[in-house]
This record gives C-alpha cells, structure tokens and sequence, in this order.
C-alpha cells in the first residue's frame, strides 16, 4: 500500500522541481517497481472556502481527479484558520493521525506486505516502527538531500529519494522555464542491513509469493523504464525481483 502526504508532497514539488502538476497514477507505478498495488492512499486538508474561495476550487477539481485514480482513496482533514488570518497560515487538523492509523490498522489487518510511505514528517516514526513490529517492510519515499528527515531515513527498510530521475514521465505539461529542481546522486539508497560490496538478496523470512501480477494505475501511459536505467549500478535486486503486495 502506498501512503502519500498530499501536503508534504504538494511543497516539496513547489520547492524542489518548481512545480506541482505530478501524475499520480504514473508517480504511483514508478514507486511501486512492478509490484502489485493493493491500495494507494491519498490524505490531505480541505482549505476554507470562505477564507480561500479560488483555491478551494482548484482544490475541489484536483480531488476529485486523484479520487477517480483506480485503487484509490482519499482521505481529507481540514484546515483551521485563526483570529490572526491571513497574517498567520493556518494548520491542519487530523491528516497525520489519521495516515498514521490508516497504516497501522491496514498492517495489523495483513492487508499489505510492505508499506510505501511519502512524507517527510518525522512524526511519522512510530507508526513506522510499529508497522515493522507487526512484520511488515516500510519503505519511505522523500525528497531532497540525505540530510533532510534523517529520523525516517534510520528507521525505514528502504529510502527512495524522489529526483528528477524517478519523476520522469510523470509530469502532466511541460517543464517550466529556468533552473528546475537539484539533482541527486540517487534515487534510492542501499538497505541498511546488507554490508557494502555484497549482493543484495532478500532475506528468507521476508521472501513472500503473490498470486497477482503488477496493477499498472496510470491511464492507458507506457511504463517509463527510465527508472532502472538511470543508475548505472545495479539496483537493489532483492526489490527489483521480489513479489511483495504494496
């Protein structure tokens, strides 16, 4: 299952690519690897529509496309606004909890094999360690340097740093005019508990068998192969040839 804060997710595009316009369908498929998806879930806060009327309509349309995305679901907060606005931004309300539950609950129930979580919040820490308890693999997708949510980076089974590698494919126009987003030296970092030099193979409690083959949730788009072929060493072949439901 994949778990996206949409916030997180929305700021971090503005602040590192310049712009938001990501196909989440596509994102989806590039994250996932060719393994299956069992649900891909969506959180975020519902701006006022008194305080902010134009943007709760953009918002609206933009709901209701990533509600509409097969396999998927919505789950949204809101935004509380103070006496001090719009000198003072408002805050969400019950976005985190409710990612954090989601994922929990979904892992207790034996609904996933490995849970994919973007964020950048490391709030998000003991819900990913108890989701490890209950024998499930936690990978966790962020953007920027190594230095950035370094909480998640220790406690997640697999770091996938979202570069403009990995989005490639994924835009729905085209890029904006001037320097784009930093790069990266690499879209995804080794586990942590295989030593350097050695072949990464999957550990044997972990090798678990589907019977499905890889839900593609993009609509009617080729797969972009650029994702393994972007680093030229090879890529972490115990999740590039597992079978693992997210």
């Amino acid at each position: 299952m994949i778990f996206i804060d949409g916030s997180n997710m929305y700021h971090s595009l503005k602040a590192y690519f310049k712009r938001t316009d990501i196909d989440l369908g596509c994102f989806s498929n590039k994250i996932l690897d060719k393994r299956r998806l069992v649900r891909m879930y969506y959180y975020n806060a519902v701006v006022g529509k008194v305080e902010e009327p134009e943007r709760f309509k953009d918002q609206e349309k933009f709901f209701k496309s990533v509600a509409a995305i097969p396999y998927t679901e919505l789950r949204l907060g809101r935004l509380v606004y103070t006496n001090q606005w719009p000198n003072s931004p408002p805050f969400e309300k019950g976005v985190d909890v409710q990612l954090a539950t989601d994922m929990i609950t979904h892992a207790f129930k034996n609904n996933y094999d490995v849970a994919i979580l973007v964020a950048g919040d490391n709030d998000f820490v003991g819900a990913i360690q108890a989701v490890k308890d209950n024998g499930k693999h936690v990978e966790v997708a962020l953007f920027g340097q190594e230095r950035t949510s370094r909480q998640l980076r220790d406690v997640a089974d697999r770091v996938i740093v979202l570069d403009g590698r990995i989005l490639r494919g994924c835009w729905k126009g085209p890029p904006p005019p001037g320097p784009n987003a930093p790069r990266h030296a690499n879209h995804s970092e080794p586990r942590k508990d295989i030593p350097n030099g050695q072949r990464n193979e999957p550990r044997k409690e972990a090798r678990i068998e589907t019977r499905h083959e890889p839900r593609d949730v993009s609509r009617n788009e080729p797969r972009d192969e650029a994702l393994s072929e972007s680093n030229p060493e090879p890529f972490n072949d115990f999740w590039n040839n597992s079978r693992f439901e997210a």
